[in-house]
């Protein structure tokens, strides 16, 4: 394998014999605020017998002074935030958080799934942000950027966590995920559940395995995830489904399906965004056509520009996630019908402010009551 020095441009996919196995990106392009990007070039010498290199995820400790993001965007259903990780490992390649990585200088294509910065503080500064004077509660979304149930979960923790931060100050929490990793903290979602206290979403892309395993390369598998909302509803924890991206042309066909299997594994609500291309996101899905649907390609961005009023992306508020037009009408046509027939048009769930607590800290002096 060459080097070369060029300047920075369009996503290029990475030549096949070099391409990491089991990633959703197929190329590492340098984020868009270098001057220059080092492109890996197939020479003819490797041979076509030889394998891709074997990547690692590398992990990245970020030592955060605060915990809880804010936002008054319109058109989104919460003000608070918080997340563990940066960077994630499932490797979906529509992932609108993808360019969120060149802030820190490294690519939104493969460093974005394989570089994860992690937060080890992550609780303390929530438990020291609940205890600030005059602090008042708000439902909190875990993931809301990058999943909280990504692989390094298992070994870091940094998630259940947190939800123990959220039990012990009686806090009203949400969770949203991909991964079935959810449920390995369900006594902790069901005692706050059991307080109305915590609800969870879990995203449903398709019911294909195969292309799940494509375009979601180390997410769970749709049974799994069908799995996890039973696990949750059974432990009290509502549910909702997001079915989302919704892609015009590659999963649009699901959404009738999508919305009776989560209504069967015992989903509450449901919710959908259309597929989003900001920035590099929108030709690492290029990209992804050209390799896995080459037939399918220019009709599929043919229909997102018919939802985009002719362009890759519209990032206007109230429009980025649903889009306009016929083909995203129909889109929400036919998804306000699949979750009327099955009951998934209940109003949004509220949590429970009004529990929150202060409780003493381990060096305070325990109180008489």
């Amino acid at each position: 394998m060459n080097a070369r020095f060029t300047p920075a441009r369009a996503s290029a996919p990475l030549p096949e014999p070099l391409r990491p196995r089991g990633r959703g990106a197929a190329s590492n392009d340098a984020g868009r605020y270098e001057r220059e990007t080092r492109a890996p070039v197939d020479d003819g010498w490797t041979g076509a017998e030889a394998a891709a290199p074997k990547l690692r995820t590398t992990l990245i400790r970020d030592n955060a002074r605060s915990i809880i993001t804010r936002n008054d965007s319109p058109d989104i259903s919460f003000d608070h935030s918080v997340n563990p990780y940066r960077g994630c490992e499932h490797g979906c390649v529509y992932c609108f958080a993808r360019p969120s990585h060149a802030y820190w200088g490294y690519s939104a294509g493969i460093d974005f799934e394989s570089r994860i910065f992690f937060k080890p503080g992550a609780p303390d500064l929530l438990a020291a942000a609940f205890r600030k004077p005059g602090y008042r509660p708000e439902p909190i979304l875990i993931g809301a950027n990058t999943d909280a149930y990504q692989p390094v979960e298992r070994q870091l923790r940094l998630t259940r966590r947190l939800l123990e931060t959220c039990l012990e100050f009686r806090h009203p929490v949400s969770v949203i995920t991909k991964s079935a990793g959810i449920v390995r903290d369900l006594d902790i979602l069901g005692d706050l559940a059991a307080q109305g206290l915590a609800k969870a979403a879990v995203s449903l892309t398709t019911l294909d395995a195969e292309l799940a395993r494509t375009l979601e390369p180390r997410a769970a598998t749709p049974r799994r995830r069908l799995d996890a909302i039973r696990a949750l509803t059974g432990a009290g924890v509502p549910v909702t489904v997001m079915t989302a991206p919704i892609i015009p042309g590659l999963n649009d066909h699901e959404i009738e399906a999508l919305i009776e299997a989560a209504a069967g594994a015992g989903a509450r609500q449901a919710g959908y965004v259309l597929l989003r291309l900001p920035l590099e996101v929108r030709d690492l899905f290029r990209d992804w056509l050209d390799i896995h649907r080459p037939n399918a390609a220019a009709k599929i961005m043919s229909l997102i520009r018919q939802t985009r009023g002719g362009k890759d992306y519209d990032a206007r508020w109230h429009v980025r996630g649903v889009g306009e037009g016929p083909v995203a009408a129909l889109i929400a046509t036919r998804f306000r019908a699949a979750i009327r027939r099955h009951g998934l048009d209940t109003p949004r769930l509220a949590l429970r402010t009004d529990l929150f607590r202060v409780p003493p800290e381990d060096s305070a002096q325990m109180s008489l009551f």
